[in-house]
């Protein structure tokens, strides 16, 4: 007859058995990973940057501009895997983080990057052809240098989110727990700092765009400094009168109104004129109608100290889009 403790289960021990397993799985992936992503690495540092350092097919400071810190990076990753193949996660993690900010610098440098990229393929045949030569490498799978120069970053992703599951599956009596606990918030830290770059790098482009379709006096310098959220068309619904069509920008800060120049004008077609800016720190947003989600659209009012603007889309979601950046707008003026 088995004793009444006979079977029993220990919930202690079977949390360290899924956190073992879990542990392992982990720790698995970051090595599986990072042998692809060395390999990756080597590829692009032989085939594109060795050859054109031989070729001079690419003059150094377009080939510093288009590929960065590369070999610096490849360098990390060479002396982070024999850590991870001998099992040794919490020391060779805690020396890979010495170097996390060479993918800050790479953030850095990804739309100088892309530029020099785009400019180099259109100008420079010499350098176009080397590149399809290469690309055309079954080694690549397909992938274009383009393509590759995202490698990085798209590493430091991955980097976060294995790191911190195996620091989180690592228990507090295991050797290497303050190690892997701290390289999880610096690698954290550091993947913050690239999104933060990506983000400013991206509203600059719209920034760029949005102040070339702009055009007079008033137009100038409309855009710097701005947080871009928004544009497209919306009806505005005049006290008397038919409905007008204009082009809004939503920045984090103003609301701007724009008229289309004359499709016949022969400098300024396809730009618009500044009509309006609305500053968004002293706007009261309100939906009229369009609450429900029918086909019908719906009506916004903004009100300003000395203006009342009734803005109409025949889209509802459409409308609904720009009332949540029109209410993100003013929540981020009065914060």
């Amino acid at each position: 007859m088995a004793s009444p403790g006979t079977g029993a289960r220990c919930p202690l021990l079977e949390q360290r058995a899924r956190w073992e397993r879990k542990r392992a799985c982990t720790a698995r992936e970051l090595l599986e990973t990072e042998r692809r992503y060395q390999e990756q690495l080597g590829l692009v540092d032989t085939y594109f940057l060795g050859i054109l350092k031989a070729k001079g097919t690419l003059p150094p400071p377009e080939r510093q501009a288009l590929f960065g810190c590369w070999e610096l990076i490849y360098g990390a990753s060479l002396e982070l895997l024999p850590y991870l193949e001998g099992g040794h996660w919490g020391q060779g993690l805690e020396g890979f983080c010495l170097h996390l900010e060479l993918y800050t610098q790479f953030a850095a440098n990804a739309e100088r990057s892309q530029t020099t990229l785009r400019e180099q393929l259109k100008k420079n045949k010499r350098f176009r052809k080397f590149v399809k030569l290469q690309e055309g490498r079954p080694q690549f799978g397909g992938l274009q240098l383009q393509d590759l120069l995202l490698l990085p970053l798209q590493r430091l992703h991955q980097y976060e989110n294995l790191v911190i599951a195996l620091a989180e599956n690592t228990g507090p009596n295991s050797p290497d727990h303050q190690q892997l606990t701290r390289a999880a918030r610096l690698v954290s830290e550091t993947a913050q700092r690239v999104h933060t770059i990506d983000q400013k790098q991206k509203n600059d482009q719209h920034l760029r765009r949005v102040q070339a379709l702009l055009s007079g006096r008033q137009a100038k310098g409309l855009t710097s400094g701005r947080w871009f959220l928004r544009q497209g068309w919306l009806l505005v619904v005049p006290p008397t009168g038919e409905p007008r069509p204009r082009m809004f920008f939503l920045f984090s800060d103003v609301l701007l109104m724009a008229k289309p120049r004359p499709s016949l004008h022969l400098l300024k077609s396809g730009t618009f004129a500044c009509r309006a800016l609305y500053p968004m720190a002293q706007c009261l947003l309100c939906r009229v109608f369009g609450h429900s989600g029918g086909p019908c659209g719906g009506l916004l009012s903004l009100s300003f100290p000395r203006e009342k603007l009734l803005l109409m889309s025949t889209d509802q979601e459409e409308l609904s889009h720009w009332y949540q950046s029109l209410a993100l707008a003013i929540s981020s003026q009065k914060n």
